[in-house]
């Protein structure tokens, strides 16, 4: 199958292309990494494929409603 087809038909079955499939699922591994594996922001970005940091903040921040530090914060200081 060619990657045009692939994508076509991934697009189809799941209405999202590949990589917006993709990025929540990082996110969650990020989020778990540092919650259970106690990573630091960047070393967890980068374990799941993040170049930038930065840009690994904003993405989180939207799909989680708040910083990493700030949702780590918030699940630390709840226990």
């Amino acid at each position: 199958m060619s990657s045009s087809s692939f994508y076509q038909h991934f697009k189809t079955a799941t209405a999202m292309t590949p990589l917006q499939f993709q990025k929540p699922l990082k996110l969650m591994e990020a989020r778990r990494l540092i919650l259970a594996e106690r990573q630091s922001v960047t070393a967890a970005a980068f374990n799941v494929g993040y170049e930038s940091p930065s840009q690994f903040s904003r993405e989180y921040s939207r799909k989680f409603g708040a910083s990493p530090r700030q949702d780590l914060g918030a699940i630390v200081s709840a226990l």
